[in-house]
């Protein structure tokens, strides 16, 4: 396995040409893990969009990850309607198949927890799902607390595992 010093990874802001890439990674990664494609970012027009979403979005932002100039993944934060004051949601942290395992995921959402807390935020919350273990699992190694039920109103309602870190 590579480590993150032998690669050439750039983390930058997302830009309107990633649209389509972001979308297509996102979409295989959820059919890769079996997760539910109704009621998920797999669903959300959204998903289509993400740098408009983020453009139009006071205190949001979303970086995207390349690896020798080629785009492999993305991760940002979201004011998501219904969230209690401080907070913001760490939303669509996902990598293609070949650069998980890497820390690269680890970076993103390094480069995002830093985001928020220039932003104000005192807190982030995330939505996942069993079938993505070892994202979970670096969730809780970051800080991330399970919680029993889902903050805000993300709309996507077939997640089933929903966390909080304080920052």
């Amino acid at each position: 396995m590579n480590s993150i010093i032998d690669m050439n990874i750039q983390i930058r802001n997302i830009r309107p040409g990633d649209n389509a890439e972001l979308a297509s990674i996102i979409r295989k990664s959820l059919e890769e893990f079996d997760v539910p494609k109704v009621g998920t970012v797999y669903s959300d027009p959204d998903t289509d969009r993400l740098y408009q979403l983020f453009e139009e979005t006071p205190n949001s932002c979303y970086f995207v990850a390349e690896e020798d100039g080629v785009l492999i993944g993305g991760c940002g934060i979201y004011p998501t309607n219904g969230l209690p004051a401080g907070y913001a949601e760490l939303v669509k942290l996902y990598l293609t198949s070949a650069t998980r395992g890497k820390g690269i995921g680890k970076m993103l959402m390094d480069k995002c927890c830093e985001a928020a807390k220039a932003n104000g935020y005192t807190h982030l919350y995330l939505e996942s799902f069993p079938q993505l273990a070892k994202a979970v699992s670096m969730y809780e190694k970051a800080g991330y607390k399970p919680l029993d039920k889902a903050l805000g109103n993300s709309g996507h309602f077939a997640c089933t595992i929903w966390m909080v870190k304080e920052l």
